[in-house]
């Protein structure tokens, strides 16, 4: 495997000065890496397109090479900037892209991996050929050092984007690890939090989850209690939870849920102008300033009221809670309120490591929801 050190060790001999991203599972440690001793040099990004944004912006400034990280799932955010930007018939802006590969091929076989990964890794090469952009396969019989220098001078030599795809497993752990540990409070948990709110909301209500820890934790409970029919869960889409769940308020007359989180939320800020316009949402984010299911990093947001943002956006009713007194007081507020409704959860990062999967098709699931929509909603 590819020693964590080694990387750092790389892109400091080759003065890179600039990489930014958004957190992924297969970079976890490398993550913490940037966070912990590229500090100055690192920014996490709202999106993959907005890190294109920042590179762009950074070499046209340095005339030096940035590096950008993202999931696979995250190319089609990126796609935009470097076409109609970055590409080499328009701006020719070098750049190192380092793509974590999730439902990876090989030797034209794809690797177990959950559903949401399975198209995006079989179509990860062929949408970098088709936008023009060389890359160079990583794995952890790779040599690091030889592939970087050849990328970064294909960089520049071409003017263009340039990446490494990254294997699962490739990368080991950093000789000495700094966890960034989260500070003791007295809040709660988004488990917690999560169940306070939907034990007292209707069971009538469809729910619409974002990605990640959160939609496993509904999903246990709702297994439990015998209510999967009455969710959607946001398996991948990262950012869109909100855009659906308004999607399904405009034809319905019911309140519709949407579970959101900080790091989704702040990848599609602008949906919630939409949102806020539709009378019969109710849109919760749970806020534990971190991109908990990929590593706990922190957001690009960290520190942002939501619930001033949201109410800014529109939202009729915005508020923000950090206990269950104060969150069982919104719940009441919110099914009275007649108008779009924010509320904003403060809950610390983490999740329980005994935490399942969900066990039926996503396919399955979609018809359970839309047979509740159809039947047992107005």
């Amino acid at each position: 495997m590819i020693k964590i050190d080694e990387i750092t060790k790389v892109l400091r001999n080759n003065n890179i000065e600039f990489i930014s991203g958004v957190p992924d599972s297969i970079f976890k440690d490398l993550c913490l890496e940037f966070e912990n001793n590229f500090k100055s040099k690192h920014i996490v990004a709202a999106n993959e397109g907005s890190s294109i944004g920042l590179a762009i912006g950074y070499h046209l400034a340095s005339n030096k090479i940035p590096i950008v990280y993202l999931q696979n799932s995250g190319l089609g955010n990126i796609i935009n900037p470097i076409t109609s930007l970055a590409s080499s018939r328009v701006y020719k802006i070098p750049m190192i892209l380092i793509i974590g590969w999730r439902g990876e091929i090989i030797r034209k076989k794809q690797l177990s991996d959950e559903p949401q990964h399975k198209d995006q890794g079989m179509i990860t090469q062929k949408m970098l050929e088709t936008i023009n952009v060389k890359y160079k396969i990583l794995d952890k019989k790779s040599n690091f050092k030889k592939i970087f220098s050849n990328l970064k001078t294909d960089a520049i030599k071409s003017s263009r984007p340039v990446a490494l795809l990254v294997r699962k497993n490739t990368f080991d752990k950093p000789s000495s690890k700094k966890r960034i540990i989260p500070k003791k409070n007295n809040l709660f948990s988004r488990e917690e939090a999560l169940l306070t709110l939907i034990k007292r909301v209707p069971k009538k209500i469809p729910k619409i989850s974002t990605t990640g820890m959160l939609s496993r934790e509904l999903n246990e409970f709702n297994l439990k209690n015998k209510l999967e029919k009455n969710t959607f869960m946001c398996v991948g889409g990262m950012g869109h939870a909100i855009s659906i769940a308004t999607g399904v308020a405009f034809k319905k007359k019911s309140k519709v849920l949407c579970l959101d989180g900080d790091g989704a939320i702040t990848m599609h800020l602008g949906a919630l102008s939409t949102s806020s316009k539709i009378n019969n949402i109710i849109h919760v984010v749970f806020n534990n300033d971190s991109h908990d299911s990929v590593g706990g990093q922190r957001t690009a947001s960290s520190g942002t009221d939501y619930y001033k943002v949201a109410k800014l956006m529109g939202y009729k009713y915005s508020k923000r809670v950090k206990n269950k007194k104060g969150l069982n007081s919104a719940i009441i507020e919110i099914l009275k309120n007649k108008h779009s409704s924010f509320l904003e959860i403060i809950c610390t990062k983490g999740s329980r490591s005994n935490l399942s999967r969900p066990k039926k098709s996503m396919i399955d699931y979609k018809k359970m929801f839309k047979n509740f929509l159809k039947y047992e909603t107005r």
